[in-house]
């Protein structure tokens, strides 16, 4: 199985180590944020696969953070917090958290519970692709398992990083992917001259999708931040 990108929101360095140090120890890959304003940026730039959340945050409470990543992600997020009252729980839960862990807690229960909440996240991954090995948009069609794209049933003649900027756009639709996390996916980094070149082929791509420049039917693009595939209603 393989590990998921992990965020962890501590604005106690002490805390924060103790967790790091155990994601590290046990394989994981994780990013950190130190209080409600990084959180929040680094779920739109890195797409974490999990969230653990600190509530007591020095710039917001943590259910803000948790109400704001629910109005556009489904990332399992499970809140580590020094609260222990069941109307704190409730208020995070209520918010939208999968999960809730008190401080203090041992390594062993929060290893149990990113294992629980990674096999579910195979599970829907999995129901998720048996259900939708076809993606359909309006006019456009994207079959994954066939590697191919329709518009309008007349096959689109994309080359390699079009076709896969499609997948990771269609697979993602109706969010904003950020330049970083869009070029980290396509070339595996994200230099400066990768995002000129992202540029030059969602051009490309558009020509391909989009009958006028003008009138974007399918990408948009949101200036400085990156691209959005639009959901067609029909």
């Amino acid at each position: 199985m393989n590990k998921p990108l992990i965020l962890v929101v501590e604005d106690d360095p002490s805390v924060r180590n103790l967790i790091t140090t155990t994601l590290k120890t046990n394989d994981y890959h994780y990013v950190v944020a130190p209080n409600g304003s990084a959180a929040i940026m680094e779920t739109t730039s890195h797409n974490p696969e999990i969230i653990l959340l600190d509530l007591g945050l020095p710039d917001m409470d943590g259910v803000q953070v948790i109400q704001t990543v629910r109005s556009w992600s489904n990332v399992p997020i499970i809140v580590i917090s020094a609260r222990s009252e069941d109307n704190d729980k409730i208020k995070a839960l209520d918010a939208g958290a999968d999960d809730y862990l008190t401080k203090p807690f041992s390594v062993e229960e929060l290893l149990a519970r990113l294992r629980v909440t990674q096999r579910r996240l195979s599970l829907m991954t999995a129901e998720m692709f048996t259900a939708s090995s076809v993606f359909v948009n309006g006019k456009l069609k994207v079959d994954y398992a066939g590697g191919c794209a329709y518009l309008d049933e007349n096959e689109l003649h994309l080359t390699p990083i079009e076709y896969k900027l499609l997948c990771l756009l269609s697979k993602n639709v109706g969010k904003v992917l950020t330049h970083t996390f869009i070029t980290q996916n396509i070339w595996g980094h994200s230099w400066d001259n990768d995002v000129a070149s992202l540029r030059v082929f969602m051009a490309t791509l558009r020509k391909k999708l989009e009958p006028t420049e003008e009138s974007p039917q399918y990408i948009q693009t949101h200036i400085g931040v990156g691209y959005r595939m639009i959901k067609v209603n029909e």
